[in-house]
């Protein structure tokens, strides 16, 4: 995902910087990149010079030291609630006063991020879609304590990248994942319960008009930020519907996370 948000920020003229301090994500993340850009070329959307200005406004590093004269961070590490109130602290510690920390969390309250930092006011949440740079609508997520113009900042951004901000409170999941995640628990139980993958999204799509079902849905997304994302919501709410079924855990326990891995409750290799 933070692959797909650069390409979107140096698409629409920005500099940016990503930092990931394992060289393999590294590796990958530029792979991805580069396969974006070209596909971007076949769907009509810019030219070569576009592209080529587009991977000159990456810069890529392994320390966020990099963000000291940052004007707007997005925060993309895996759903894990320990982990990124540390990096919300750091980066606190590390960016100017002014800048606005985001996060593009799948469901851990942004007040929680926002505690972890001296400037809740600069803190709210950017839910982009996969993949980023194909899809218009961003959950906007306003915290307690976001002020307007941490709003104004984020809702400008992503006008100036072509996205639609649909803003909403701040809670477990928000809006999108409080539903969303449920629904691809229930999916995966009834798998575990005799059906196919194949018939259930099949059902979506033909009988309810979905683009695509919800075990497709979170083949797309990756099946290891669901599971972390379920978890995070079971925890945060303490209902327990939100759960992550057997079908769903034995995939990820094999490394099976959908689409990025060509496997998960569909097949795609």
């Amino acid at each position: 995902m933070g692959a797909g948000i650069a390409q979107c920020l140096a698409q629409a003229g920005r500099e940016v910087i990503v930092v990931e301090p394992d060289p393999t994500a590294v590796e990958r993340a530029r792979r991805g990149l580069d396969e974006a850009v070209r596909l971007a070329l076949l769907l009509g959307r810019g030219d070569r010079r576009t592209a080529l200005d587009t991977a000159r406004r990456v810069r890529w590093s392994d320390t966020i030291d990099e963000f000291d004269a940052a004007d707007f961070v997005i925060e993309c590490a895996v759903e894990r609630i320990e982990l990124k109130e540390k990096l919300f602290a750091d980066l606190d510690r590390v960016c100017p006063d002014d800048t606005v920390l985001a996060s593009i969390t799948s469901a851990i309250p942004i007040a929680r991020l926002a505690a972890a930092t001296a400037r809740p006011d600069r803190v709210l949440g950017l839910h982009f879609m996969n993949p980023a740079p194909l899809t218009d609508a961003v959950e906007v997520v306003r915290g307690a304590a976001t002020s307007p113009d941490t709003m104004a900042r984020a809702t400008d951004l992503l006008t100036a990248l072509g996205k639609q901000p649909i803003v909403v409170g701040d809670r477990p999941g928000f809006v999108l994942n409080r539903l969303l995640m449920l629904s691809i628990a229930e999916a995966a139980a009834l798998l575990d319960a005799g059906e196919t993958a194949a018939t259930v999204d099949d059902l979506f799509e033909q009988c309810l008009g979905h683009r695509m079902g919800p075990l497709r849905t979170a083949d797309l997304i990756g099946l290891d930020n669901v599971a972390d994302t379920i978890e995070v919501l079971r925890r945060e709410t303490g209902e327990q519907h939100y759960r992550v079924p057997p079908a769903l855990a034995a995939l990820v326990t094999a490394g099976h996370f959908g689409r990025k891995t060509g496997q998960g409750f569909h097949d795609y290799r």
